[in-house]
């Protein structure tokens, strides 16, 4: 049964689920019919040292990039309108092949053209983050973002990060203004 989760509750991955190495990271959302279907929203994975920047670039995984270094985080197919149930995007994790020097990874959403069409987070119901074990399709926890986020271009929805041999999760739910281009440089990537 899955555990839901609200904002800053830490909860174990690794220790009350024994042997678990390959997670589904599921994200959704749904756009507010009052503001037209025209939403564009894309997920992210940034993968962090211990000082919260990524190692290169190569340690930004989005849909022009969406492989990490020894396939340890792959993202699924960017879902350009969100239309439908279940997760809009999503990113599959092999945890046993993190780096060492890879502390923590940070899942992210940001509103593609958000500029252009004049959209932000308070536009998008229905937004979360669900941890799912990828052998057996378990969901063992989710995080519904219950924040209202009107002026937010930019989502840190969650982040899984270790403590010594074990992997834990925390729900996030930080907006940022400035969109992909914003969050990606405070995380160091060079755009």
């Amino acid at each position: 049964m899955a555990v839901s989760l609200v904002k800053g509750q830490r909860t174990d991955l690794t220790k009350s689920n024994p042997g678990l190495t390959r997670l589904h990271v599921g994200l959704g959302w749904d756009a507010n019919p009052m503001d037209g279907n025209e939403f564009d929203l894309d997920a992210q994975a940034f993968l962090l040292n211990s000082d919260g920047k990524v190692r290169n670039d190569d340690d930004f995984i989005f849909y022009n990039h969406k492989i990490s270094e020894n396939d340890a985080v792959i993202a699924g197919e960017d879902n350009r309108t969100g239309n439908g149930d279940g997760d809009d995007e999503s990113l599959k994790v092999d945890l046993s092949k993190i780096p060492t020097d890879v502390n923590k990874i940070d899942f992210t959403v940001t509103i593609d053209q958000y500029d252009v069409r004049h959209q932000n987070f308070g536009m998008v119901n229905n937004a979360y983050i669900r941890i799912v074990n990828d052998e057996t399709n378990e969901e063992l926890m989710r995080y519904d973002l219950s924040e209202d986020a009107s002026i937010e271009t930019a989502i840190v929805m969650g982040e899984v990060y270790r403590t010594g041999n074990e992997w834990k999760f925390l729900p996030v739910g930080a907006g940022y203004q400035g969109g992909l281009a914003a969050l990606a440089s405070g995380f160091g990537v060079n755009i």
